[in-house]
C-alpha cells in the first residue's frame, strides 16, 4: 500500500530531492536559525520543538520526536479554548535535562466578537524532559482571575513515521504502511511497518483521563478556581525494532532516574570557573551539551555527533571530541576506543567502503538504512577515522597511563596500522589517498566531505584518488602514536620501525605539500598527484599533530591569520581568494569551532599562544550572540563588523560535539596543560591566557589516583599557576 500523508501534515510534507545527485546534501527550505528549535536528547531518542514545545513544523522543517533515526511524532500542538498560547519564555535547563516552556492566553472572543477572557490570565507551564525511549511531559494550568474559569486545553499529535534522510530531503518511490491508530480512554497507539517489515509504534498516554480521547487529539475541560491550578501529563513512548515500549513510570519517578545517571555519568571529570561570567556560561553549556550527546553503549560512553542530523555514532566525530576532551575526562577517550573496535572493518565490502583494519565512518538504525536505500547502515567512507583512531590510542595512553585498555586494544590499533600500508597508501608513496568504492559512497572523505570541497585553483573539481593535507598529518601522528605505544610494550623493534616512518612520511610530506609561494600547505594532491594549490583550514592540521618542519609554521601561521583566512570569529574553510570561496557555504569560506580548536591547539604546539588565543576571543565573542551560548556546527565566513554577530549558517546542527568541545580545547591550549602519568605530574608548559579572561580555575584535575585544584591567574604581564588543593601523590609543574 503507498504511503499517504495524513491530512494534518500536509502543511508539512517532506521536502523531495535526490540523494544519488546531491550527494546525502541536507536541502534548506527552511532555517533553523528562524525557528532555533529547542533539542533534547537521551540514549537513541531526541527531539525538536519550537519555543512554545510544539511540534508543528513548516515545510522541510525537521521537528518532531525521532528513535532510532525515524520521526515518531511529527505533530504535537497544544491549544487553549482552541487559540495557540502566547509565548512567555522558553528554557532549557542548564544541564539540557529539561526544557520549560511558560505560556499564556491571548485575548479570547466569543462568536460575536465580544472579549470573553482578557490575556495574561491563564499561565500554562510545559516540562518536558526524554529516557529510555520516552518523552515525559508535565503541564500545569493555572487560573490568575480573580473569577473561576472555564478553559478547555486540546493537545493533539500525529506521526508521519519518516526516515531521517527522508525529513533530510530524499526521495522514497515507496514507502511501508501506517496503520490506523487505535486508541483507549487515555491512550493511543500509531504505528507504521515499514518496508523492511518492522513494526514502529508510538504510544501517546494522558494522566488524567481526557475528557475526549481521538486518534489524533486529547481534549480536556477544566473548572479553575481563583489562584488554582490543575495538572495534566502526557507520555509518548517510541518503540522499534524488537524493541518493546518502556514501562509506565510518573513524571517524578522517572525525572528523578535521568537526573542521578546524568550526575553518575558527570561525577569523575574535571571542571573549569573563571572571572568571567560569560564565559563560564559557554563553558557551562559546552560541558552540558556534551553530556546531552554522550550515550551510554556496550563499550562505554559515546558522544553521537550532533542534532538533528548526525544523532548517531560518527567515528570521526568521536574522536576528534574525545581528543578535544581527554584533559577533562578520560574515560570518554576510553569509551570511543572501545566502541570503534568492536565496530572495525573484517573484511572488504565495497559498497560499505570497508577494508580490514578501518574505522567507522557512521551507522544507522533507520529503515533506509537497513534496507541499502542509504548506505550508512554500517558504513566505513572516511579516510581519515583511522589514522585518527591510532592518534586518539597514543594520546590516551599519554594522558591515562593506561596500558592495560591499550594492551587489550592492541589488536585494532595494529589492524588500523595495517590498513594505513595495506589499503590506505594505495600507490606506495607513503600518503594516503582515498576513493570510493561504491557510486552510492561519499565523493569526498575527509572531513570537509562536500562534493566540491577538493578543487585546485583554478576551480577545477580534483579527480581521485586523493591525498589531503590533514589526512598525512593523522597518519604522522598515528606513526608516532604508535611507536609510544610500542615503547611502553616493551616493543623496541616496533618503536624503531614506526618512527622510522613518521621520519620519512614527515620528509615526503614537506617536499610535495609545502608551496612556497602559496606561503602554507596544500590542500591536496589530486589522483595524478598535482597539487591543489589553495589556501585553506586543512593546513593547520599539519601544526596540529606536528607533521610541519618548524621553519614552515611561521608562514604556515601568517597564511592562517592574515585577512583572507581569519575573518575575526575564526579561520574560514577556505581563503577569500579561492575560486570557490562563498562564505555561506558549508565547507568552502565558513568557519567551524572544532576545526578552529585544532588549529589553535597547533599553534601552542609550535609556541605561537597569542595567534591561538587570537582564535579563541574570536570563537567566545561570537558564543555572547549565540541563542544558549550554544557554538553551532559553523557558521557563515562573512568578515566580523563592529556590533553585530556572525552570520549563521542556516542547517548547523546545535548542539554538535566537536563544536561543543572545541572551547575546552581551546582553554587546554593557552593553559599549555598536559599530564604525565608515570611521575605523576600535571605540567603547565608557558601558560597564557586570552584577554577576555583574568583567572581561571579547574577543578578535579586527575592523573594516576591522584588530583588537584589549581588556579591560573594573570600578574601584570605574567601567568602563575597557584595549586588551591592537592590530593594523593600528584605534582603540579609550571615551564616557562
Amino acid at each position: 500500500m503507498p504511503f499517504e500523508l495524513p491530512a494534518r501534515l500536509a502543511n508539512a510534507a517532506l521536502v523531495k530531492g535526490a540523494p544519488h545527485v546531491a550527494q546525502f546534501y541536507i536541502p534548506t527550505s527552511a532555517s533553523l536559525q528562524e525557528r532555533r528549535p529547542r533539542t533534547l536528547k537521551h540514549g537513541d531518542t531526541f527531539g525538536l520543538f519550537d519555543h512554545n514545545g510544539d511540534a508543528v513544523g513548516a515545510l522541510g522543517s525537521p521537528e518532531g520526536l525521532y528513535h532510532l533515526d525515524t520521526r515518531h511524532l511529527s505533530f504535537l500542538q497544544l491549544t487553549l479554548d482552541g487559540a495557540r498560547p502566547m509565548l512567555l519564555s522558553s528554557t532549557l535547563s542548564d544541564d539540557n535535562s529539561a526544557l520549560t516552556c511558560d505560556l499564556t492566553n491571548p485575548d479570547l472572543s466569543d462568536a460575536e466578537g465580544n472579549l470573553r477572557l482578557e490575556r495574561d490570565l491563564i499561565h500554562i507551564r510545559r516540562t518536558r524532559f526524554l529516557w529510555n525511549g520516552t518523552c515525559y511531559e508535565r503541564i500545569i494550568v493555572r487560573n490568575f482571575d480573580e473569577f473561576p474559569r472555564r478553559v478547555r486545553v486540546d493537545i493533539s499529535f500525529d506521526a508521519d513515521f519518516a526516515d531521517l534522510f527522508e525529513v533530510r530531503g530524499a526521495l522514497r518511490p515507496r514507502r511501508g504502511t501506517l496503520h490506523a491508530v487505535t486508541f483507549s480512554e487515555e491512550t493511543a497507539t500509531l504505528g507504521y511497518t515499514g518496508l523492511d517489515n518492522v513494526v514502529r509504534t508510538t504510544q501517546v498516554s494522558f494522566h488524567p483521563v481526557p475528557f475526549n480521547m481521538t486518534g489524533d487529539c486529547a481534549s480536556y475541560e477544566l473548572m479553575l478556581e481563583p489562584m488554582s491550578a490543575q495538572r495534566l501529563s502526557v507520555e509518548i513512548r517510541c518503540a522499534s525494532l524488537s524493541e518493546e515500549p518502556a514501562g509506565p513510570r510518573t513524571f517524578l519517578m522517572a525525572l528523578r532516574q535521568s537526573r542521578r545517571e546524568l550526575q553518575r555519568m558527570c561525577r569523575p571529570e574535571a571542571f573549569v570557573t573563571s572571572s568571567s561570567e560569560m564565559f563560564n556560561e559557554l563553558a557551562r553549556r559546552s560541558v552540558s551539551d556534551l553530556h546531552m550527546l554522550l550515550t551510554n553503549t556496550p563499550y562505554g560512553l559515546y558522544p553521537y555527533a550532533g542534532i538533528p542530523w548526525f544523532s548517531t555514532a560518527f567515528g570521526r566525530d568521536a574522536i576528534i571530541t574525545a581528543l578535544q576532551t581527554l584533559w577533562m575526562d578520560p574515560h570518554l577517550a576510553r569509551g570511543v576506543l572501545q566502541y570503534l573496535g568492536a565496530k572495525q572493518a573484517k573484511f572488504v565490502d565495497h559498497k560499505a567502503d570497508a577494508e580490514p583494519g578501518k574505522i567507522l565512518h557512521e551507522t544507522r538504525h533507520g529503515e533506509m538504512a537497513l534496507l541499502g536505500e542509504v548506505p550508512f547502515g554500517l558504513y566505513y567512507g572516511s579516510v581519515d577515522a583511522t589514522p585518527l583512531y591510532v592518534v586518539l590510542a597514543g594520546a590516551y595512553l599519554q594522558r591515562t597511563g593506561d596500558i592495560k585498555t591499550i594492551g587489550a586494544l592492541w589488536p585494532n590499533i595494529l589492524a588500523a596500522l595495517n590498513w594505513i600500508t595495506e589499503y590506505g597508501d594505495r600507490d606506495g608513496d607513503m600518503f594516503v589517498e582515498y576513493g570510493r568504492q561504491s557510486p552510492d559512497g561519499l565523493i569526498n572523505q575527509g572531513w570537509k566531505d562536500s562534493r566540491d570541497s577538493v578543487f585546485h585553483a583554478d576551480g577545477r573539481l580534483a579527480p581521485g584518488p586523493i591525498a589531503l593535507v590533514e589526512v598525512q598529518a593523522y597518519v604522522y601522528g598515528a606513526w608516532l602514536a604508535a611507536a609510544a605505544i610500542c615503547a611502553a610494550l616493551q616493543d623496541t623493534s616496533g618503536a624503531a620501525t614506526y618512527t622510522t616512518r613518521a621520519e620519512a612520511l614527515r620528509e615526503a610530506f614537506d617536499a610535495r605539500f609545502y608551496d612556497a609561494e602559496l606561503g602554507t600547505y596544500v590542500l591536496a594532491l589530486d589522483g595524478d598527484k598535482r597539487p591543489c594549490r589553495v589556501s585553506t583550514s586543512n593546513a593547520g592540521h599539519a601544526l596540529f599533530t606536528g607533521i610541519a618542519r618548524p621553519d614552515r609554521v611561521p608562514s604556515v601561521i601568517a597564511k592562517l591569520m592574515g585577512n583572507t583566512s581569519f575573518c575575526g570569529w575564526g579561520v574560514r574553510t577556505v581563503s577569500t581568494d579561492a575560486p570557490r570561496f562563498n562564505p555561506m557555504s558549508y565547507h568552502n569560506g565558513s568557519v567551524w569551532p572544532h576545526d578552529n580548536s585544532l588549529i589553535a591547539a597547533g599553534m601552542a604546539r609550535y609556541g605561537y599562544h597569542g595567534e591561538a588565543g587570537r582564535i579563541f576571543e574570536g570563537l567566545f565573542a561570537a558564543s555572547g550572540y549565540i541563542d544558549q551560548r550554544r557554538l553551532p556546527e559553523l557558521f557563515c565566513g562573512f568578515p566580523r563588523q563592529r556590533s553585530q554577530g556572525p552570520t549563521f549558517y542556516p542547517v548547523a546542527c546545535a548542539p554538535q560535539a566537536w563544536a561543543a568541545a572545541a572551547p575546552l580545547l581551546l582553554l587546554q591550549a593557552c593553559l599549555g596543560l598536559d599530564f604525565d602519568p608515570h611521575e605523576p605530574a600535571i605540567t603547565f608548559d608557558a601558560p597564557s591566557l586570552p584577554g577576555f579572561l583574568d583567572e581561571v580555575f579547574l577543578g578535579n584535575l586527575s592523573i594516576g589516583d591522584g588530583s588537584a585544584d589549581v588556579a591560573i591567574r594573570r600578574m601584570g604581564s605574567r601567568v602563575v599557576v597557584d595549586v588551591i588543593a592537592r590530593r594523593g601523590e600528584v605534582r603540579v609543574l609550571t615551564r616557562t
